[in-house]
């Protein structure tokens, strides 16, 4: 049985061990083992936050490492790109030559996220309010994931997992 390891901002929120479950069982059902961040076992009780997080660091990169596939929420986070450790995840996966697959709810370009008060058209190239150029390529996200994931699944995990399965 292949494992996929669900990487996403989904473990920030207030109901994340409920979501994990559900992805797991999702898993489950289409054939899969799931592996899913918070099933971790850290020691929270600790006084050093850094332990804390190095001991979260090894641990999800050794789930990665059990992993035969990464699923990746690539949805918008805290602004209008993918969460940042997702992103991290999804690079290391691949670099240890993991299959990678995304999913967004939609697949409008990155260009097409920016209101039009929040760019504007300088030198023949779209600007952001800061005048730093954006990324015009019809992805939905940056082009170095958009180019490197397996495929990105315009839904959620689970229309994600029945394109795995077919």
């Amino acid at each position: 049985m292949k494992k996929i390891y669900i990487a996403g901002y989904d473990v920030f929120k207030q109901n994340s061990i409920e979501i994990g479950k559900h992805y797991v069982n999702l898993c489950e059902k289409y054939g899969f083992k799931g592996l899913y961040p918070l099933d971790n076992v850290v020691d929270f009780n600790q006084n050093k936050k850094n332990k804390i997080a190095q001991d979260i660091y090894k641990a999800n990169v050794e789930l990665i490492h059990n992993s035969d596939i990464v699923i990746a929420n690539l949805n918008q986070f805290r602004g209008k790109e993918a969460d940042s450790g997702t992103i991290w995840e999804c690079g290391y996966a691949k670099a240890l030559g993991k299959d990678v697959y995304g999913y967004m709810s939609n697949n409008k370009s990155y260009l097409d996220t920016f209101n039009n008060d929040e760019k504007k058209l300088l030198n023949g190239l779209y600007v952001d309010i800061d005048n730093m150029v954006i990324e015009d390529f019809d992805y939905p996200i940056n082009l170095m994931i958009a180019c490197s994931v397996n495929n990105i699944v315009i839904g959620s995990f689970e229309n994600c997992l029945k394109e795995l399965s077919k």
